[in-house]
């Protein structure tokens, strides 16, 4: 089929190489966004232009000379490879057969757009990804396919996106596309009594809690590592957590948030139900593992807020 791949950033850029090197079908044209004051070039933009694909870069597209541009290529899909907007419907319906898009949760669930944060911080074993024909409304239409991974106990946001979702949403694309191509797969209707939407996960819901579990907060952790940083204060200074270990124990004689430990590799802090082990943190000198700070500064006993 003839494509035109809309996407952003590396994983754009993944979707872009694995189409063009390694299928049979034709990419006509990808478009970006604009590049913005101070940024480097868009990486699906560089391979595009290296691999003398057209480029389109635009915010507007109800633009009537994109649309003609677009239109003129009689393209049979559009691809939707990392989109943060909504696309309007005279966009979508160029292409013969119309357009899919990738979100990286199981459709219905965790629409919006950290959909891969919260089901980490809700303590979730599981997640995945969905490639849908997208509507007038956010991650809502019609499903092509869905793909599940395991969130294992241990599990990063970072861990989820990079090693899992990232290389499976790249070729789930191409099962998609084959599948649409050879009209081979069931539109399947999203379920709205199961639907749930959650907003950016942003600085604001990643403050540590205390008084929660040390569960909940080591969830927290890993689900925003590394954006946008789970953080707590010590002497009124801000600290962010990346690189923890959770040991359950009971009968802890500290209070939550307090210091029990510091050695040279780790800070130990009591929480609710264990120990918080922390060996990487961001101050102000930026992410630093404890092995590499001067810890002078934390006293045994002396508490994160």
């Amino acid at each position: 089929m003839k494509i035109i791949i809309l996407g952003n950033q590396k994983f754009g850029a993944a979707v872009l190489q694995k189409f063009h090197y390694e299928t049979d079908h034709d990419v006509v044209a990808v478009l970006c966004e604009k590049k913005s004051n101070g940024k480097s070039i868009d990486p699906i933009k560089k391979i595009a232009e290296q691999s003398k694909i057209p480029v389109f870069q635009t915010e507007n597209y109800n633009d009537k000379k994109l649309i003609n541009q677009i239109t003129k290529l009689k393209p049979d899909i559009c691809i939707m490879a990392y989109v943060t907007s909504l696309i309007p419907r005279k966009f979508r319906e160029i292409p013969f057969k119309g357009s899919i898009c990738f979100h990286p949760s199981l459709l219905p669930k965790h629409r919006g757009p950290s959909a891969i944060n919260w089901p980490i911080i809700f303590g979730s074993k599981e997640t995945g990804l969905t490639i849908f024909h997208p509507n007038d409304f956010l991650d809502q239409g019609d499903i092509v396919l869905q793909k599940k991974v395991r969130i294992l106990p241990d599990d990063t946001l970072g861990d989820v996106y990079f090693s899992k979702i990232f290389p499976l949403g790249v070729n789930a694309f191409v099962e998609a596309v084959n599948l649409i191509d050879t009209n081979n797969y069931s539109r399947i209707v999203q379920d709205e009594k199961k639907a749930t939407y959650e907003s950016w996960c942003k600085k604001s819901n990643s403050k540590i809690d205390w008084n929660k579990s040390g569960q909940e907060i080591y969830n927290l952790i890993r689900g925003c590592n590394p954006q946008p940083g789970a953080w707590a204060n010590f002497r009124k200074s801000q600290y962010s957590f990346y690189d923890t270990n959770f040991e359950i124990k009971k009968n802890i004689k500290f209070l939550p948030g307090q210091i029990i430990l510091i050695n040279k590799d780790e800070i130990l802090i009591s929480v609710i139900g264990g120990v918080l082990k922390v060996s990487r943190i961001k101050s102000k000198q930026g992410k630093l593992y404890i092995k590499e700070m001067d810890t002078s500064m934390f006293k045994q006993g002396e508490f994160f807020i």
